[in-house]
């Protein structure tokens, strides 16, 4: 049985509970955040910190109190539930105030909900799936407009992931106005002609956490990276195409709509850059 942690208390999950009237629940009123644990280890903590603090202010949401003990909550949640690869959840939301309204609870009043725990990943940096690549397809994006906030209003994306399982594939990349925006749950890149292609940032994606990574490491090993819209047919014609996430790090993408990339098999530019990646973050992992 995992310990979580609410509210300034570590207890068994089984015991966790947090209001019915709490504005998560009601509202989607609320935040997150995931971090990668890699051989017990926390993967770019202070990036995932510094984007929870965004969230927060472009909500206005208070900042939680225990905000500057998160990492030694994090750390407490990894060591007692003996995590050595997986994942460390944290959401915070505008909290309760005892009853449901549109307004906003006076945050000199209402305390924010505060909620964390773990998920055991054995073996998360190995992922077979890495070798084989996904398959996608390409949905409509009709999710609100501040996509750069990480919210926990997750319905599309779910429903985007279930048509991709319904159509046998892994993942859905979501488009609007003919141009790719990201995937259901990390940004979308595509390789052409040895320049790496990903949408640039702005309210429309997620900043991602990885994806600042990833793009500095590319930089940083003197490849051609290219911020700018693409469309659904030129990631179809593509030499690669590959997909960052917090869980999935550099995660190949082989298939388009039952059309394959490339070879139809993990290019060399996303596999490399999952080495880089992988190799460089598990140094700087605390």
């Amino acid at each position: 049985m995992r310990t979580v942690y609410v509210n300034g208390t570590y207890l068994p999950e089984t015991e966790a509970t947090v209001s019915i009237f709490d504005r998560a629940f009601l509202m989607a009123d609320g935040v997150y955040e995931v971090t990668s644990v890699l051989g017990g280890k926390l993967i770019d903590f202070e990036g995932h910190l510094a984007r929870l603090e965004r969230s927060l202010n472009e909500l206005d949401i208070k900042k939680p109190a225990v905000f500057d003990d998160l990492l030694e909550i994090h750390r407490e949640l990894v060591k007692v539930n003996e995590i050595e690869d997986g994942l460390v959840y944290l959401q915070v939301t505008r909290g309760s105030d005892g009853d449901r309204d549109f307004a906003f609870p006076d945050p000199e009043t209402t305390e924010p909900t505060v909620v964390l725990f773990t998920q055991s990943k054995p073996g998360l940096a190995n992922s077979p799936q890495a070798e084989k690549g996904l398959k996608i397809i390409s949905i409509d994006d009709i999710r609100w407009g501040r996509r750069d906030i990480k919210t926990v209003q997750l319905l599309y994306p779910s429903m985007g992931k279930m048509m991709a399982k319904k159509a046998g594939c892994d993942d859905a990349w979501l488009v609007e106005d003919g141009h790719v925006t990201e995937g259901t749950s990390n940004n979308a890149y595509i390789v052409k002609g040895g320049k790496i292609i990903t949408r640039q940032l702005s309210n429309d994606i997620l900043h991602g956490i990885t994806r600042a990574a990833v793009l500095r490491f590319a930089k940083e090993a003197q490849m051609t990276v290219e911020e700018r819209f693409f469309t659904v047919d030129e990631a179809k014609q593509a030499d690669e195409a590959f997909v960052t996430s917090a869980s999935a790090f550099v995660m190949p993408v082989v298939e388009i709509d039952g059309q394959s990339v490339g070879e139809g098999t993990p290019g060399p530019v996303a596999k490399r850059l999952r080495e880089i990646y992988l190799e460089e973050s598990l140094k700087a992992a605390i």
